[in-house]
């Protein structure tokens, strides 16, 4: 939880121990300061005009007071008066929008029910709240980082105009409580991690192996999150097929590459496993509220299948669109997103890596500069987390020579039909030889030397099928050999 003391313009000062107000029962105020609020900016929004988002409505803040009261603009409520910012509302309109994200649904599951309070495994201070439909997740960010994202928002919206199939989070709000004299800011990003799933593993990777190892309390919860280093001991690889191998890879690079732009380094991937031979949790516990997923884009298969156009909200009550994988003799569904993208490599950042890198190997501390942070990630997802099942390539194998030999087998018919011809031509060659030995006696010296010539006819033949055999193998593995090579995925380092 975020206590800062240091705000933006006209927001006055926080006291220096606001935090310990946010203690429970407190807690709960806090929560219904946060739903009432969005849900007052998200209904305040309908009586504006849609148009196009114009450079300005990035940066755009609005600023209301709600008395406990009530006003001529603000509805009364049971909680302490308390002041919203919503930050760029227009653009994060046109974010829902782009995720088919109605109005109507936004409300229903922000203000509905009342959230979910989730543990942070992480080394932040954030807090976390999930919807009651499992749809969103309610993070608390500081000053710098929600600063860092309003700047973020103009490559943002370029980013997802052009790829809306991303594992990078997706920002459906920013919004700022002023509460008690303590301030919050609040992010509302898509839910990665599906609650009614069962998750027998959970991982924050990072593609470093400096001290990245879950703590001794995190290991004694009931769901602990693990780390690099876990990953490397408890798991030998997640095995996909290559399509969905290529297809997780693609994307991912992608993502960096954005990341690596915006100058954004120490992201993670968050990643869940569930072991589909151990019995998984029914729909139930996801809340009988509405069924299936309202947000376009929002799962695990669907982040991944660029070359798919426009589909239809997954509402798979088995796979909660979990990506299909295998761990041995396990089958799996893999859940993923890139988290803790909020961090961009300023000079507490540099000056962080600076001293880490005087005790310890420079390359495998966590916080590096951008390019070498997203190439590093690239490798360990690639080669240690994420690897092509071995058995789906040897079915292919299979495909390509039960190809050759039916391609072996038509050239071996076409041949054998010149054979026979050649056999027959012979034949009567062989006859008219016969009749005209017996009307001359020079003729018969002409009788070995057709032999001789029909052997080497014979011997011709047997290299031209030799030949024609082999050519044909030859451009079929050369096809083949091609076609394989454009489906190999480049492995970036």
């Amino acid at each position: 939880m975020s206590d800062d003391a240091s705000i933006g313009e006209g927001e006055g000062t926080t006291r220096p121990k606001a935090a310990g107000t946010l203690r429970k029962p407190n807690a709960a105020a806090l929560k219904g300061a946060i739903q009432l609020g969005i849900g007052y900016a998200v209904g305040n929004l309908s009586s504006k005009p849609d148009r196009d988002v114009l450079m300005q409505d990035f940066s755009m803040v609005e600023t209301v007071f709600l008395p406990s009261e009530g006003s001529t603009l603000t509805p009364a409520h049971h909680f302490p008066d308390f002041r919203l910012k919503t930050y760029a509302p227009l653009a994060f309109r046109y974010f829902r929008e782009l995720f088919g994200i109605k109005p109507d649904d936004y409300l229903y599951s922000m203000c509905n029910e009342p959230l979910i309070e989730l543990s942070n495994p992480g080394a932040s201070s954030s807090w976390f709240y999930l919807t009651s439909d499992d749809e969103f997740i309610i993070k608390t960010v500081q000053h710098k980082e929600a600063e860092f994202l309003q700047k973020l928002l103009p490559g943002y919206y370029m980013n997802l105009n052009q790829n809306p199939r991303t594992l990078l989070p997706k920002f459906y709000g920013l919004y700022c409580i002023q509460c008690g004299g303590v301030t919050v800011r609040v992010v509302v990003m898509n839910n990665v991690l599906p609650r009614a799933m069962k998750m027998h593993y959970k991982y924050d990777l990072k593609g470093s192996l400096y001290k990245r190892r879950a703590s001794r309390k995190e290991r004694t919860k009931s769901s602990p999150t693990f780390k690099d280093l876990d990953f490397k001991e408890m798991h030998e690889g997640l095995y996909f097929d290559p399509e969905t191998y290529n297809a997780l890879m693609k994307t991912l690079q992608r993502d960096c590459r954005v990341l690596e732009s915006f100058k954004i380094m120490d992201y993670s991937l968050l990643l869940g496993i569930h072991v589909l031979d151990k019995r998984p949790l029914t729909r139930a516990g996801r809340g009988d509220s509405k069924k299936g997923q309202k947000v376009l884009y929002s799962t695990a298969l669907e982040s991944i299948q660029g070359t798919v156009k426009d589909p239809e909200p997954v509402v798979d009550d088995d796979t909660f669109g979990g990506i299909p994988a295998k761990h041995k003799d396990e089958n799996l569904l893999i859940f993923l997103g890139i988290i803790d993208i909020l961090q961009s490599y300023r000079f507490i950042k540099k000056v962080e890596h600076s001293w880490k890198a005087l005790v310890h190997d420079g390359d495998t501390v966590s916080v590096h500069r951008p390019s070498f942070y997203a190439d590093r990630f690239l490798k360990f997802m690639g080669t240690t987390v994420f690897k092509k099942a071995h058995a789906l390539r040897g079915a292919s194998s299979r495909r390509k020579k039960s190809s050759l030999y039916a391609s072996k087998y038509a050239s071996q018919e076409f041949l054998s039909s010149l054979k026979e011809k050649e056999e027959n031509k012979k034949a009567q060659s062989m006859d008219n030889l016969n009749e005209s030995f017996g009307s001359s006696s020079k003729q018969p010296d002409l009788l070995p030397v057709m032999q001789d010539f029909t052997r080497n006819e014979d011997q011709q033949s047997e290299n031209s099928e030799d030949r024609r055999d082999s050519n044909s193998t030859i451009a079929l593995d050369d096809v083949l050999s091609s076609h394989q090579s454009d489906s190999e995925l480049d492995v970036y380092l």
